[in-house]
């Protein structure tokens, strides 16, 4: 079992950055897929990156294309998601989601573990 939280959410004007982490527990974390969802009010849980166990594949949305990206630092038991040119309609909870397989898994009930989320809030 994995736990994992999230940090570097916060309030930014649009067209600004933030770098979110997501720190887990346990010494077997390089063998978990992670992800990055997000969830606005009144809206369902959408992933916004996804990376393999060795960082040999990655996956993004169209909608977060080219502005976020997504790495592991497997010796610190971290995932991160910088987030560039962040628009007001990034704005939600954001929570990284994790798995024990060697794929690249895309939708939300293929992930066992999550986390407790981290706010992030783009104002125009």
């Amino acid at each position: 079992q994995v736990q994992l939280v999230e940090s570097g959410g916060g309030f930014v004007l649009a067209g600004g950055s933030l770098r979110l982490s997501c720190a887990a527990s346990g010494r077997t974390f390089r063998s978990y897929s992670i992800a990055w969802f997000r969830q606005a009010p009144g809206k369902e849980r959408d992933l916004v990156a996804a990376i393999s166990t060795s960082s040999g594949s990655t996956y993004y949305p169209d909608s977060v294309k080219g502005r976020f990206t997504i790495s592991r630092d497997n010796a610190k038991n971290t995932v991160y998601l910088q987030m560039n040119n962040l628009r007001p309609e990034d704005t939600a909870v954001y929570y990284c989601a994790a798995r024990v397989t060697l794929r690249l898994l895309t939708t939300e009930h293929e992930y066992d573990f999550w986390g407790q989320g981290t706010q992030v809030t783009v104002s125009s």
